[in-house]
C-alpha cells in the first residue's frame, strides 16, 4: 500500500490550500496510480484465465456463468434449458388413471411439514396403478420439467438392459475395451465389465464430490466435452472388487450403450420407454457440446412420467400386457450387491432395513422415484433439499420417512 499512503500524504498537504498546481499533480498521481493497479488487475485475470485452459479447468468459467451469475450456489432443478438437449419424444399420451379417492385426503402434517422444509417442488403417490395424490409448491405445476440429477442413472441401467435384450450387447459381462479397445492396453482397465459399470464397482480414479468444483462432477456437469471429462479417468483397484458411486461409471456405461445401439440415446429412451410407457410429455436429456448425452444425470421430465418409470419396475418390466423388459434383468437392478453393504443393486438404491421395504431412484437435492411392493405404491419428489442427512450406508434418511408416512396413512 505505499502508492495509497503517498496519494493521503499529498492530499493532506495541498486539501486546505489554494495551490491548485499542487492540487492537480495530485489528482494525475491518482489517476495513473489508479490505473496501475486496473492494469495489474487485468494482467492478473489473464494469468487466471491461461492457467485454467493450460489445467482444463475452462469449464469453471461456465459453472460460474450457470449458476453464481444467476443467484444461485450450484445446480439446480431448473437447469435444463441452460445446457444442448436431445429431445425424448413421447408417443400417444396414456395419462394416469386417478383413483377415487384422489387429492380427497390430506398428506400427514408431519410429512407436510418435512416436505415444505426441504423445498419440495412436487409430491405424487400412485397406489395400485392409479394417482391418489398430488400436490405442488412455489410455482411447480404437474407440467414443470425439472432435473432428474442422478435418476437418469437408473434410467441408463434399463436401457443397457434393453440393448441386451435387443442383441446389441452381448451380455452384462462384455468387456469394455470391446466397444473402446484402447481400454485392453489399461492395466486393471482391461478387466472392467459393463455390469461392473451398473453396480458402482469400476474402481475409476474418480472423487464423487458436488462442492468442489475442481472434481470430476463438475467437468461432467459444466465442461464441454464428456469424453474428455470421463475417458482420461484411470483406475485405482481392480474392478469389481469395491463398491462406490462415481458418476463417471455410468457415463463410461453409458457411451458403450450408445456405441451399441447406434442412435442418440434420447431416441432409443425414446422408442424403448417412453413411446411404449404412455408418457404425456416430451422430455429433454441434457448432452455435451458434442451430442453426448449425460447419462450420469439431468433428463428433464414432468413428475408425472417420472412416476411411470416406477411403475414399470413395480411391474417387473411389464407395460399393460407388453413385457417390455426381461423380467430376471428388472429383478437383478433392484436386488442389492453384498458390496454395496446391501444398499445399492444397478442403478437402485435400496433399503431392505426398514419397515416397508423399498428401493428407488435418487438424483441430487431429493429426486425421488420410490417402489414400496408391499403397498403397490410409487412415490414421487422432485425439489431442492440440499445437504441431506444420510444413514450408516449413505441412504437419504427423507426416503425412509417418506415411506412410513405415506404407507401409514394411505
Amino acid at each position: 500500500m505505499p502508492g495509497a499512503l503517498c496519494v493521503a500524504k499529498i492530499y493532506s498537504k495541498y486539501k486546505s490550500s489554494s495551490d491548485f498546481s499542487g492540487l492537480f499533480y495530485l489528482n494525475l498521481f491518482s489517476n495513473l496510480f489508479t490505473v496501475k493497479i486496473l492494469k495489474g488487475i487485468a494482467v492478473f485475470l489473464a494469468v487466471i484465465v491461461v492457467l485454467a485452459y493450460t489445467f482444463r479447468y475452462e469449464y469453471l468459467f461456465k459453472g460460474i456463468a450457470k449458476t453464481y451469475l444467476r443467484g444461485e450456489n450450484s445446480a439446480t432443478i431448473d437447469d435444463g434449458g441452460l445446457f444442448p438437449s436431445h429431445t425424448v419424444i413421447a408417443g400417444t399420451a396414456k395419462p394416469w388413471q386417478k383413483d377415487e379417492n384422489y387429492n380427497k385426503k390430506k398428506l400427514p402434517e408431519k410429512l407436510l411439514r418435512d416436505l415444505k422444509a426441504s423445498k419440495t417442488a412436487s409430491f405424487l403417490i400412485i397406489k395400485n396403478g392409479k394417482l391418489l395424490h398430488e400436490e405442488y409448491w412455489d410455482g411447480y405445476t404437474k407440467d414443470s420439467k425439472t432435473n432428474s440429477f442422478s435418476m437418469a442413472k437408473a434410467v441408463t441401467v434399463l436401457l443397457y438392459g434393453k440393448a441386451i435384450d435387443d442383441g446389441k450387447i452381448k451380455s452384462q459381462n462384455e468387456l469394455y475395451s470391446d466397444f473402446y479397445d484402447n481400454y485392453a492396453n489399461v492395466e486393471l482397465g482391461k478387466n472392467l465389465t459393463l455390469e461392473n459399470l451398473a453396480k458402482m464397482e469400476a474402481g475409476l480414479n474418480w472423487n464423487e464430490d458436488y462442492k468442489n468444483p475442481f472434481t470430476p462432477n463438475a467437468k461432467a456437469y459444466y465442461g464441454n466435452s464428456l469424453a474428455e471429462a470421463v475417458f482420461l479417468k484411470g483406475f485405482k483397484e481392480m474392478p469389481g472388487t469395491r463398491f462406490q458411486y462415481q458418476s463417471g461409471a455410468t457415463q463410461l456405461l453409458g457411451f458403450a450403450v450408445r456405441k451399441a445401439v447406434n442412435q442418440p440415446l434420447a431416441s432409443y429412451l425414446s422408442s424403448k420407454i417412453w413411446q411404449p410407457l404412455g408418457m404425456e410429455h416430451n422430455a429433454e436429456w441434457n448432452t455435451d457440446d458434442n451430442g453426448m448425452e449425460k447419462t450420469f444425470c439431468c433428463i428433464n421430465a414432468i413428475p408425472r412420467d417420472f412416476a411411470k418409470l416406477g411403475q414399470l419396475m413395480l411391474n417387473d418390466g411389464k407395460v399393460d400386457s407388453l413385457q417390455l423388459f426381461n423380467r430376471n434383468f428388472i429383478q437383478q437392478m433392484r436386488t442389492p450387491t453384498k458390496l454395496s453393504n446391501e444398499a445399492y443393486g444397478m442403478g437402485l438404491w435400496i433399503n431392505q432395513d426398514a419397515k416397508y421395504k423399498h428401493y428407488y431412484f435418487w438424483g441430487l437435492l431429493g429426486q425421488y422415484i420410490i417402489v414400496v411392493p408391499e403397498k403397490q405404491m410409487v412415490i414421487v419428489r422432485t425439489g431442492s433439499y440440499d445437504n441431506q442427512p444420510k444413514d450408516k450406508k449413505g441412504r437419504p434418511v427423507q426416503v425412509e420417512f417418506i415411506v412410513n408416512q405415506v404407507a401409514d396413512n394411505f
